[in-house]
């Protein structure tokens, strides 16, 4: 018996990154690319409609995004497996896709050999998962299982930024942040810059005269009277 190639669905928001892997993947005998989509709304529909065998999904799309778009079809066509490829990874990024029901997760670093194996992998109900994201679900798990200092933070502060806020507060540059948190630079510069807008400071000194006053009183947590005392800007 001659063994059929997987039917596969390419998702990216890139014209250009998404045509290139469709003739990429399309010169291996193994695949036979059936549809592509450039956002996970479309990416529903496509999938409906051609009922491929397995999906290769990129995580930053607008509009549904490819996390979402992995939920509504591991709902949908739970028969369809879902590999992700994406150029940004971060922890949260990456255990959302997990839960998600993603089979297999790939950085854009990887071969076409790889992207093959991993969605034969994940078509066998089997997951891949690149070294790199690897270590970033490590160190999700491992900060999950440390106590926070601050539980909830104010001012509509994620936890993510929060936890930038305390590495701030610890004396870390944004190279270091950016080491510690498995994440680029640019990603920190983000994050910091959004910090500062949503607690009112300026710079460095006024967000860990920010942090230094929330743990020392608790009780003003949410308390925008934070933002009118000395040094807060």
């Amino acid at each position: 018996m001659i063994n059929q190639p997987l039917r596969v669905v390419v998702v990216d928001d890139q014209a250009s990154v998404r045509d290139g892997l469709v003739a990429l993947l399309s010169t291996l005998p193994s695949l036979d690319v059936v549809g592509n989509a450039g956002d996970g709304e479309m990416a529903v529909s496509v999938v409906a409609r051609e009922l491929p065998d397995a999906v290769l999904m990129d995580l930053r799309m607008p509009g549904v995004d490819g996390v979402e778009a992995t939920r509504r079809l591991t709902t949908s066509h739970p028969q369809v497996a879902v590999v992700v490829l994406t150029t940004f990874v971060d922890d949260e990024s990456v255990l959302a896709a997990l839960e998600a029901g993603a089979r297999g997760f790939l950085t854009k670093n990887a071969t076409r050999a790889d992207i093959a194996r991993a969605l034969e992998a994940a078509v066998a109900n089997q997951v891949t998962i690149d070294g790199e994201i690897q270590r970033h679900i490590l160190s999700a798990v491992q900060r999950m299982n440390q106590p926070h200092e601050i539980e909830l933070w104010p001012d509509g502060l994620t936890k993510r930024e929060g936890e930038i806020l305390s590495l701030i507060a610890s004396g870390l540059t944004n190279p270091e942040i950016a080491s510690r948190l498995f994440i680029g630079g640019a990603t920190v510069k983000t994050h910091i810059n959004r910090i500062f807008s949503k607690i009112g400071v300026a710079d460095r000194d006024g967000a860990i005269d920010y942090v230094h006053r929330l743990r020392a009183e608790p009780h003003t947590v949410g308390d925008r009277s934070l933002r009118s005392r000395p040094g807060s800007r």
